[in-house]
C-alpha cells in the first residue's frame, strides 16, 4: 500500500511538473523574425558605461569609446552622437580609425551658455574632421519646450553658415508636421518615429513607422528624410499595447531594419548600448533602448527564432526544484491526506515556486543601483515570506477538507461509569454587569456533574454596586459557590486566576475556567472531564461559542468570522496535539496547573500556558462540539481591541519562547507542534508587514502624481505577492467556511468581510508586539449599548483615513497619468484592492452602530 501511494504521488507530481513546464514552454515558444542584416544604416551612439553619467560629468575614456566603435563598425558605417561635451568631442576623431561616418549632435537646452559652448565646439569639429557628414542642432528641444522655435532657427542658421556639411535638428515626427516652417532652416528632415511612446503594439509598429515616413516625405518632398531615431526598449513599463520586452525588441528591430533597408531609408537605431543614467529623465524604460546591454553583450539573437526567455528551461527546472522542496516539507506528515489534498498542495507548490522564480528572473534583468538593490532585497524577502504564508494557509486548507479521518477525535464521553473526578470551576470577573454574571452562575448551578465547586474572583472592580450583587447571589446559590473580591491585584486575568489557586478544594483534580459571560451546557463537565482518564492529557479544551449571533447584522458577521478558527484551525492543530488553549471553556489537570501556573507577563496568559503544557511534554484534547456560549463584543472598537490583544499576545509568546519554537531548545515540543504555533501566527505577521507595503505604495503613488514624467508605475512583480496573498486569503475563507464550517456562501462572505476588517488592527498589534515588551491588559466589555454613527466612524478613523489615501492615490494617478497603459491600470486596481480591508472596517463600524432589531429587544426584555 505505501508503494502504491508513493507511485500515485509521483504520477501527480510529474503531471503537475509537466503542466507548469508546458506553461513555461508555451510562453517561450519560438517566434520567427527576419535575421539581422549584415549592415544597418546607423546607430545612435552614447558610450557611457555603468559608472558614468554626463549629468555628473563622468565620461568614458577614449579607449572605452574606441572599443565601442570597433564593435559597431562590424554592423554599420554610420553613428549619431548627441553632444560634444567632455570626451564625446573625441568620437569623430576616433571614428576615423574604423571608417565610420558621424552625424554630430549638438545638445540644446535652456542653458544658453552651454548652448554657445556646444555650438562653437561642434563647428570646430565639423570643419576639422573628415568623419562628420552632418550636424544635428538640438534633440527634441522643441518637444521638451526647452527653447523657442525662433531661437532654434537662429541656431540652425548660424551653424549652416559656419559648416560645409548638411545641418538639421532632430524632433519627433509630429513636431515637424506641426511646425513645417522649420524645414526652411534645415538641409534635411531628421525625425524620430518611436511607436512605443505612442502606445502602438509591437505587431503594428513597423507599418506605423513606414506610414509616418510616407507622411513626412509627402509634407517635405524637397527635403531628404532621415529617420534619426527608430527603436524599441527591452524593459520597462507597458504603454497601451506596447510591451517593453526583450522578445518584442528583437522581433520589432529585426523586422524594421530589414523593411527600412529594402525601401532605402536612412535611419539610426536607438541605440547601440543601454544607458541606465537616462532613467532619471525618461523613467525606468529609458535605460533599456540598447541593442547591446551595459556589458556590450547583444540582448537578443541576431538570427534564428526569437525566444522570450532564452534561459526558460533552467528557470523551469528551478521552479520544479522549489516546488519539490516545498512539497516535501508540507507532506512530511501528510499520511492522513486524501489524494485530492496532496494534488492541491502539489499545484500550490508549483504555482508559488514558478512565480518566485519568475519574480527573481524578472528583477535580475534590471540595472542595479543602491536603491534598486535595497528594494530588490525587500521584495525578495517579502515574496519569499508570502510564499511561505501561502504554503501554510494551503496546508491548513488541505488538512481541513481533504483528510480521511481526524487523527485525535475527542468525542463526548457518555458512559455512566466514566472517570469523573472533582472539578473546581474558576470564573474571573472585572467590572462585569451583574445580571450577565448571574446568568453564568445559573448555568453553572445547573451542571449535571456529581462533584464540583465554583470560585468567582472579582479583581479590581471599584464600584461595590457592580461586585456586591454577584457576591450576594453566590451566597444564595449555596456553599458550592465561593466569591472573592480582591483590590488591588496585579497580573491581570492571570494574576486573578493564580490568586484563587490556593483556595481550590484540595481534592479537586481538574481546574476549569470560563469567562464571566459564558452560559455552559449542563453536560459540559459530564461529557468532557472523562478525557482526563488518559494520564498524558493535561488540557481539555472546548470551542468558544456565542449566543448573541443573531442580535444584529454586525454580530452575525462577527459570529461567522469567529467560527472559522474553532472549526478549522483548532481542528487541524488538534491532529498534531498543538491547539491554542483559550481562557474560557478550558480545563487543566490540577497537578499541572499547580506546577505551571498562569503567566503574568503576557496579555494572552491562556495561549502561553497551553504552549508551556506542550513544552513540558503533556498533551491536550480538543472537542469539536460546543458546550458553552458567551457574548460577543457589541461595538467595533471592542471587537478590534479583543483581536489586538490576541495578536499582540501571540507576538509576545513567540518572542518569549523563541528558542523553543524556532530552535527546539529547552522543551519537549515536537516538530508538528512547533510548526503549528509558528505557521498559525504567520498570517498575522504578514498583515503587520503589509503596512509597510501600503506605506510604500502610497509614497510611490504620490511621486507618480507629483512628477509623472519621471516616476513610472512600479514593476508588476511588486504588486503580485501582496495581491496573491489577499486573494488567496479571501478565497480560502469563502471556500473553507462552506466546506469545513458548513455555512452558506453568504455567511462565508460575511466571515471574509469581518476578517478583513481586522487586518489593520492585527497589523498594528504585530508591530507593537515586536517593538514593545508589554501593554496594559484590556478586557472586552459585554452587554454595552449601541452607539451613534459618529462614534462608529471614530472607531474606524484610522482605517477610513488610510482608505481615503488609497482612493485618493488611485484617482490622482488616473487623472494625472491617464489610463491607457496596462501597468497604470494594474497599479490603480492594486491600490483599490489594497483599500478593501479598510473599507471592510468602515462597513463593520457602521453596522455596529445600527440599533438592535425590535424582536431582539423584546426577547431580551422577556429573558430579563
Amino acid at each position: 500500500m505505501p508503494s502504491r501511494k508513493f507511485g500515485l504521488n509521483l504520477v501527480v507530481f510529474v503531471a503537475v511538473a509537466a503542466l507548469f513546464t508546458g506553461i513555461w514552454a508555451l510562453y517561450n515558444r519560438p517566434v520567427t523574425a527576419p535575421d539581422w542584416p549584415e549592415q544597418i544604416s546607423g546607430y545612435s551612439f552614447s558610450p557611457f558605461r555603468a559608472d558614468q553619467n554626463p549629468q555628473q560629468n563622468r565620461y568614458p575614456t577614449d579607449e572605452q569609446i574606441r572599443q565601442d566603435l570597433e564593435l559597431l563598425s562590424k554592423q554599420t558605417d554610420n553613428i549619431r552622437t548627441y553632444s560634444v561635451d567632455g570626451t564625446l568631442a573625441d568620437i569623430p576623431r576616433l571614428a576615423e580609425e574604423f571608417g565610420l561616418r558621424v552625424t554630430l549632435g549638438v545638445w540644446i537646452s535652456p542653458d544658453e551658455e552651454r548652448n554657445e559652448r556646444e555650438i562653437a565646439k561642434a563647428i570646430e569639429i565639423a570643419n576639422a574632421s573628415r568623419s562628420v557628414v552632418r550636424v544635428v542642432v538640438g534633440n527634441e528641444a522643441l518637444f521638451r519646450r526647452e527653447i523657442s522655435r525662433k531661437d532654434l532657427m537662429v541656431y540652425l542658421d548660424r551653424v549652416r553658415a559656419a559648416v560645409k556639411v548638411p545641418v538639421t535638428t532632430s524632433e519627433q515626427w509630429h513636431i515637424w508636421l506641426k511646425y513645417p516652417e522649420l524645414a526652411k532652416h534645415v538641409d534635411l528632415v531628421a525625425a524620430h518615429v518611436l511607436p512605443y511612446w505612442e502606445f502602438v503594439p509591437m505587431e503594428d509598429s513597423t507599418e506605423f513607422v513606414l506610414e509616418r515616413a510616407k507622411d513626412l516625405k509627402k509634407a517635405f518632398p524637397k527635403k531628404p528624410l532621415l529617420l534619426s531615431e527608430v527603436g524599441w526598449p527591452s524593459n520597462g513599463r507597458m504603454r497601451g499595447g506596447a510591451d517593453a520586452s526583450q522578445a518584442d525588441q528583437a522581433i520589432y528591430l529585426r523586422t524594421l531594419v530589414n523593411a527600412l533597408n529594402a525601401k532605402g531609408y536612412n535611419y539610426f537605431v536607438i541605440e547601440a548600448f543601454d544607458q541606465p543614467w537616462k532613467a532619471s529623465d525618461e523613467g525606468s524604460v529609458g535605460a533599456y533602448w540598447g541593442v547591446y546591454n551595459l556589458d556590450r553583450q547583444p540582448k537578443f539573437a541576431f538570427e534564428g527564432p526569437v525566444i522570450a526567455i532564452p534561459q526558460w528551461r533552467m528557470l523551469a527546472v528551478a521552479s520544479v526544484v522549489m516546488a519539490l522542496l516545498a512539497l516535501a516539507l508540507m507532506l512530511i506528515d501528510g499520511s492522513a491526506l486524501r489524494q485530492r489534498g496532496r494534488t492541491f498542495l502539489t499545484f500550490v507548490a508549483f504555482a508559488g515556486g514558478s512565480v518566485l522564480v519568475w519574480i527573481a528572473y524578472d528583477y535580475s534583468q534590471q540595472y542595479s543601483t543602491w536603491f534598486s538593490l535595497t528594494v530588490g532585497l525587500l521584495l525578495g524577502i517579502g515574496a519569499l515570506g508570502v510564499f511561505i504564508v501561502l504554503l501554510t494557509e494551503a496546508h491548513e486548507l488541505a488538512e481541513a477538507v481533504w483528510v480521511r479521518k481526524r487523527r485525535r477525535p475527542f468525542l463526548p464521553v457518555l458512559a455512566d461509569t466514566a472517570y469523573r473526578p472533582k472539578v473546581s470551576v474558576h470564573v474571573p470577573c472585572y467590572n462585569e454587569p451583574p445580571e450577565m454574571v448571574k446568568q453564568t452562575l445559573d448555568a453553572l448551578a445547573n451542571l449535571d456533574y456529581p462533584d464540583y465547586e465554583v470560585l468567582i474572583i472579582d479583581n479590581n472592580t471599584k464600584d461595590p454596586a457592580v461586585w456586591e450583587p454577584v457576591r450576594d447571589y453566590c451566597e444564595q446559590l449555596g456553599p458550592r459557590f465561593k466569591f472573592f473580591h480582591v483590590a488591588p491585584l496585579e497580573g491581570f486575568k492571570g494574576g486573578a486566576l493564580n490568586y484563587i489557586l490556593p483556595y481550590t478544594a484540595p481534592d479537586a483534580e481538574v481546574v476549569a475556567v470560563i469567562d464571566s459571560d459564558y452560559c455552559v451546557d449542563r453536560n459540559w463537565l459530564k461529557y468532557m472531564v472523562p478525557h482526563f482518564a488518559d494520564p498524558e492529557i493535561a488540557v481539555v479544551q472546548s470551542p468558544q461559542d456565542y449566543r448573541d449571533g443573531n442580535e444584529n447584522t454586525f454580530k452575525k458577521l462577527c459570529y461567522a468570522e469567529y467560527k472559522g478558527f474553532f472549526h478549522i484551525g483548532m481542528v487541524t492543530r488538534n491532529d498534531r496535539n498543538a491547539i491554542i488553549q483559550h481562557g474560557t471553556m478550558t480545563m487543566i489537570r490540577r497537578r499541572v496547573m499547580d506546577e505551571l501556573k498562569w503567566a503574568d507577563w503576557t496579555i494572552c496568559e491562556d495561549a502561553e500556558l497551553g504552549l508551556r503544557v506542550f513544552k513540558s511534554g503533556y498533551a491536550a484534547a480538543y472537542a469539536h462540539e460546543s458546550f458553552g456560549r458567551g457574548l460577543m463584543p457589541d461595538t467595533f472598537i471592542d471587537y478590534k481591541k479583543q483581536r489586538f490583544r490576541w495578536a499582540y499576545g501571540a507576538i509576545q509568546i513567540m518572542k518569549g519562547h523563541a528558542r523553543s519554537l524556532f530552535l527546539g531548545k529547552d522543551s519537549k515540543l515536537k516538530q508538528g507542534q512547533r510548526y503549528h504555533f509558528i505557521a498559525g501566527w504567520l498570517p498575522w505577521v504578514a498583515d503587520g508587514l503589509n503596512i509597510f507595503f501600503t506605506i510604500g505604495a502610497l509614497l510611490w503613488s504620490a511621486a507618480m502624481i507629483i512628477v509623472p514624467q519621471r516616476v513610472d508605475p512600479p514593476l508588476l512583480i511588486f504588486a503580485i505577492p501582496p495581491l496573491a496573498l489577499f486573494f488567496f486569503k479571501v478565497g480560502k475563507i469563502v471556500f473553507l467556511y462552506q466546506r469545513a464550517v458548513g455555512v452558506n456562501l453568504k455567511d462565508a462572505f460575511c466571515a471574509a468581510v469581518a476578517g478583513l476588517a481586522l487586518s489593520h488592527t492585527i497589523a498594528k498589534a504585530v508591530l507593537y508586539g515586536f517593538f514593545t515588551k508589554s501593554i496594559p491588559f484590556f478586557r472586552t466589555p459585554k452587554m454595552r449599548s449601541n452607539h451613534g454613527l459618529m462614534m462608529a466612524l471614530a472607531e474606524a478613523r484610522e482605517e477610513v483615513f488610510v482608505m481615503l489615501l488609497l482612493w485618493g492615490a488611485a484617482i490622482g494617478i488616473a487623472i494625472v497619468q491617464g489610463m491607457p497603459s496596462p501597468d497604470v491600470k494594474f497599479w490603480v486596481a492594486m491600490l483599490l484592492v489594497q483599500s478593501l480591508p479598510y473599507l471592510a472596517a468602515l462597513i463593520m463600524a457602521l453596522l455596529s452602530s445600527l440599533p438592535k432589531g425590535q424582536e431582539e429587544e423584546q426577547e431580551e426584555v422577556a429573558t430579563a
